[in-house]
């Protein structure tokens, strides 16, 4: 059976003006994994979505691969939900920043805070209580997700294959594959680190999910790479 890798990208630049960069670590955790993939696979294609921490992790594995792999088709199919999005319509003031910093640094741990309130957020957009809100909800961004999967796994052709992605997708993947509900799901997305590789066994119309969220990879190098967020 041949292998789709399912790639969670390097840890983006969160506080930052522009988030979707990768952040230091998180071009080191990518390098990290491309080493440890160098014996493992050989991919026949590599896909990841547009956004450019999507690609700057594909270019972190190649450095740390140090041989030529295939250059990534983009498939827009495996980006990650709006979260700025699903956030402001939870807590409409934080469109403004600064009201954000503001509310947040009045929690002794504002990271913390911040990720509770992110949680709530996605809960609320995956609800479909408010889906009138959204420019996508939560059942299309898992039928976008999961269109691209099936499209991408007809590409490979009986390939291994490695996707840059984000936790969402995986997520919404690994529902399909052992018939989560929603809240399962969402609950994966939360646990999901950075370079972290899931593995789905394909065989014509036969998928399997071999090995989820594995992260040993940083370990081994520095637990101080391990990082969710």
């Amino acid at each position: 059976m041949a292998i789709v890798h399912l790639v969670r990208h390097g840890q983006a630049s969160f506080g930052k003006e522009n988030y979707d960069q990768l952040s230091r670590r998180g071009w080191e955790q990518g390098k990290v994994l491309g080493r440890w993939m160098m014996d493992k696979t050989e991919p026949a294609a590599i896909f990841g979505g547009d956004m450019q921490r999507h690609r700057e992790t594909v270019e972190a594995i190649a450095t740390g691969y140090g041989a030529r792999l295939p250059d990534m088709q983009v498939a827009p199919g495996f980006n990650e939900f709006d979260h700025i999005d699903i956030v402001n319509r939870y807590r409409p003031e934080w469109s403004d920043r600064q009201v954000m910093a503001r509310d947040l640094a009045a929690f002794p741990k504002p990271a913390a805070a911040f990720q509770k309130a992110f949680v709530e957020a996605i809960r609320r957009w995956a609800s479909g209580k408010y889906d009138a809100e959204y420019d996508e909800t939560w059942a299309d961004f898992k039928t976008r997700v999961l269109t691209a999967f099936d499209e991408m796994i007809d590409y490979a052709d009986g390939g291994d294959v490695l996707v840059s992605t984000s936790g969402g997708p995986i997520a919404v993947v690994c529902q399909q594959l052992l018939g989560l509900s929603d809240e399962r799901a969402l609950g994966l997305n939360e646990v999901i680190a950075n370079t972290s590789v899931t593995r789905v066994l394909y065989s014509a119309g036969r998928r399997s999910l071999s090995v989820f969220n594995n992260y040993s990879h940083l370990e081994a190098e520095d637990p101080a790479l391990v990082t969710f967020r």
